[in-house]
């Protein structure tokens, strides 16, 4: 048998509580996505994933507001969209770099994950994105 060369982990319950995404990041983007809309839409990455989210729902055109409306709805019904993902990453980035909140770790999943690195091991993140 070969050694192992990679570790592969996960997120939301196994390096950090799931309570953090349910009860921080998500309701913390749903309640800055219209805001971050009409802000950023101008932005081409912004507005790439806009029009992305369009296009899934089979809009030809929409304005900001029937995006945002899509979009909440999207949320409201937890539904799996890169798009959305894209747009809440985003919101969620500019939410650690404000110091809105911040994440944590296990402590155990810390040490393991520093001890696998100080081997050499190479360590991946698997998540749906959800």
């Amino acid at each position: 048998m070969s050694a192992i060369r990679a570790i592969v982990t996960d997120i939301e319950g196994t390096t950090s509580s799931i309570s953090f995404v349910k009860d921080v990041l998500f309701p913390y983007a749903r309640e800055r996505l219209p805001a971050f809309v009409v802000t950023h839409a101008d932005k081409p990455e912004v507005r790439h994933w806009l029009h992305e989210a369009a296009r899934e729902a089979g809009l030809v055109s929409a304005s900001e507001q029937e995006m945002i409306e899509l979009l909440i709805g999207w949320i409201d019904s937890d539904r799996k969209s890169t798009a959305l993902k894209a747009l809440q990453g985003m919101i969620w980035q500019d939410g650690y770099r404000d110091s809105a909140f911040r994440a944590h770790i296990y402590a155990d999943a810390a040490r393991c994950l520093q001890k696998w690195a100080a081997m050499g091991k190479t360590l991946y993140v698997y998540s749906s994105g959800s």
